[in-house]
């Protein structure tokens, strides 16, 4: 018996209620709705998975903060970044606004945009980001650090 595959696919995005709706005046609102409408999901027999573009990708990796600690204050000048929120008990703040994201929440992140990670919870917290630009661990401007690493 042949099994069937649902090729059944989910443009655009999973947006949370708490994800802010719109950009900072003056960021590249373009690039984010772009990347966002070419993120699909497909269904399958044993649940679904979600694709996002790599065209202009530089980077993937998952982000592992420990509880207590923070990543810089900082933003880039080449790059925007995509994160996807895999575990509970972060803090994020974007620009002027800080908020916890719920697991799963996708956050968008203009180039030029402050930007801070928290792990507030009792156990590591982690995220997915993804490099929108050519880019590279040099292009970080540090507003504040705990490590005394401020650029």
């Amino acid at each position: 018996m042949k099994s069937r595959v649902s090729k059944r696919r989910t443009k655009g995005t999973m947006r949370s209620p708490s994800e802010p709706k719109g950009l900072t005046p003056g960021t590249p609102k373009r690039t984010e709705t772009d990347f966002r409408k070419a993120i699909y999901e497909e269904v399958r027999p044993w649940g679904k998975f979600r694709c996002y573009p790599s065209g202009n990708t530089g980077n993937l990796k998952i982000i592992t903060v420990k509880p207590g600690r923070a990543l810089s204050l900082q933003y880039h000048h080449r790059r925007s970044e995509f994160w996807v929120v895999l575990d509970p008990g972060l803090e994020m703040t974007m620009g002027e606004r800080t908020w916890r994201p719920k697991r799963g929440e996708e956050i968008y992140i203009p180039r030029h945009t402050a930007h801070r990670l928290r792990c507030v919870g009792r156990r590591p917290g982690r995220v997915m980001e993804v490099w929108i630009g050519r880019s590279s661990e040099r292009d970080i401007v540090r507003i504040e650090d705990d490590f005394g690493r401020v650029t």
